[in-house]
């Protein structure tokens, strides 16, 4: 009994870790939301109805500076607009097919 209690613990434990927020950032084009999660950086950019998430070790980066700093660059900004552009196009074109 008492393995078993300690094995339902230890699950709720590891089930439960914490999502962070590092950053909300409503923007012109999109809104971006910066996560900390499970040692990763999520990098949630939505636009409308689309949606686009990026996940980054946080061993790849030496903290929140340079998650924000590869969030906000430029050539990726570009990217991630292109992209959403292209998801509408793509989803247009399915629902005229049908």
């Amino acid at each position: 009994m008492y393995l078993n209690s300690l094995f339902g613990i230890l699950k709720f434990t590891i089930i439960t870790t914490t999502m962070r927020v590092v950053s909300e950032t409503p923007m012109a084009e999109f809104k971006l939301t910066v996560y900390s999660w499970n040692n990763k950086y999520l990098l949630k950019y939505e636009r409308g109805m689309y949606e686009q998430t990026y996940k980054v070790s946080e061993f790849d980066v030496s903290g929140d500076t340079d998650i924000m700093t590869i969030a906000n660059d430029p050539a990726f900004v570009k990217e991630v607009i292109d992209k959403f552009k292209n998801m509408n196009t793509h989803l247009n074109e399915a629902l005229n097919r049908v």
